[in-house]
């Protein structure tokens, strides 16, 4: 007989199994899960939901919801999100998928959020959404219960191991120095104004990927600035941001003024040369949209898509 109840010290070994098991394409560790779920500011134990036969969990969700506003990275209050979850193949086709999200939602609507995303948390999220080629009967599930899509974001590679930075690159980027602009790695000082920037003029949680990247690793020089003529901060890009993985690229971005100069193209490509220079033979990032200026940016690079995400929503009140 299968019971639901809240998550227990001592089950995170399992559920770090279960993943491996439920999710072969997307193994998590256990620091790793520790980080995103158990240790996140507005994690809660009866959300993070255990389903339990004979003793033994067999599948899991994560629901987690904003109300708290606990964090340095701000989250709509109004809303929750699934980030994480699965069944064992061996316990599947019982409804206990079907139970979990049910008292995942109802967690969430007792909490007072009005919608719940599958998984675009912003502290802290393993994959963008759910990838319905790799697990079609999870999406099955999920509209079953009412949610919808909201966007598909797409992840993208790159290799690097014969990279080098394209001339007419080069050519842009001394045009720009000519003209008063400069690009090239941050120094410590630079770092409270790149985080500003990053926070306040294109997504509130980027400031705090680069801060807490260069506090646990130390590598300022990951962080890339661009500064126009009057030392104004216009971009930045950086790579091993998230979780230290030197061949993860981004975030990055420039000052919407400041679109149509090139820089962005100008900041990739150096950022990818430091890469490259670094020692790593590939570059990739989670999250664009493929028809997004940036998404068209990161193809006319080379890059390719590798995966497809799906966003949902389900509504939690009228």
């Amino acid at each position: 007989m299968t019971r639901l109840r809240g998550f227990r010290p001592g089950d995170l070994d399992a559920l770090v199994a279960l993943v491996e098991a439920g999710q072969p394409a997307d193994p998590v560790t256990r620091d790793w899960f520790a980080e995103n779920v158990l240790l996140d500011p507005n994690f809660d134990p009866d959300g993070l939901i255990v389903a339990v036969d004979g003793g033994e969990p067999v599948g899991f969700v994560h629901a987690v919801s904003g109300w708290r506003g606990a964090g340095s990275i701000p989250v709509d209050p109004d809303g929750g999100w699934l980030t994480i979850g699965t069944v064992h193949p061996a316990a599947r086709r019982r409804g206990i998928g079907t139970k979990l999200v049910e008292r995942a939602l109802a967690f969430l609507r007792d909490g007072g959020a009005h919608w719940a995303n599958w998984s675009a948390y912003p502290p802290a999220y393993f994959l963008p959404g759910l990838d319905a080629e790799r697990y079609p009967d999870g999406l099955r599930l999920l509209e079953r219960l009412g949610f919808q899509t909201l966007y598909r974001p797409v992840a993208m590679d790159l290799g690097l191991a014969t990279y080098t930075m394209p001339e007419p690159v080069a050519q842009l980027l001394a045009a720009r120095q000519t003209e008063g602009f400069t690009v090239g790695p941050a120094r410590l000082d630079d770092l409270p104004d790149v985080m500003a920037f990053a926070a306040e003029q294109l997504a509130p949680d980027w400031g705090e990927a680069i801060r807490q990247s260069v506090l646990r690793y130390g590598r300022p020089g990951r962080v890339v600035v661009c500064r126009d003529p009057d030392g104004v901060m216009v971009g930045f890009a950086t790579y091993g941001a998230y979780r230290g993985l030197p061949e993860r690229f981004g975030p990055f971005g420039v000052a919407p003024v400041r679109r149509g100069l090139g820089l962005g193209k100008v900041l990739l490509h150096v950022t990818l040369a430091r890469m490259r220079a670094e020692g790593a033979h590939s570059a990739w990032f989670l999250w664009t949209g493929p028809e997004t200026p940036a998404g068209r940016l990161y193809l006319d690079a080379g890059f390719t898509i590798t995966r497809t995400f799906t966003v949902l929503r389900a509504p939690l009140s009228e």
